[in-house]
């Protein structure tokens, strides 16, 4: 297993910011992408946004599109998730994820091999 560890969560008022970080420390793993997925409790895990790990393509869900912004840092293994204009339904946790596989859709869960233990994020009204 390769430890994803998620940091950056928090509580924050509708139309704040938060920066969540996931950091994959360890050994070298080779991946083709990665992922952001968030789930609220009562429901399924959902997915947030994802980014081709050297190419640098992102895909993003619509009901995050224009305000969160997924991004990586080769050098130091580390992958974002800038989140602006937060709402409460954007209470939940998030998790990383990252997956070997190339050239699939990269919103399922079940394409991902490895995954963080998530970091909880908290948009008070």
């Amino acid at each position: 297993q390769v430890p994803l560890v998620e940091s950056g969560g928090g509580l924050v008022q509708t139309g704040g910011s938060l920066r969540l970080s996931c950091a994959a420390s360890g050994r070298t793993f080779s991946r083709a992408a990665m992922g952001w997925f968030r789930q609220a409790p009562g429901k399924e895990r959902e997915f947030v946004a994802s980014i081709i790990w050297l190419g640098g393509t992102t895909s993003y869900a619509d009901s995050v599109k224009g305000r969160f912004t997924i991004s990586r840092d080769n050098a130091k293994n580390t992958l974002y998730l800038q989140m602006n204009s937060l709402k409460p339904e954007d209470t939940a946790r998030y998790y990383c994820a990252a997956s070997r596989y190339y050239g699939i859709p990269y919103s399922a869960p079940t394409v991902y091999d490895y995954w963080g233990q998530g970091t909880q994020v908290t948009v008070s009204s």
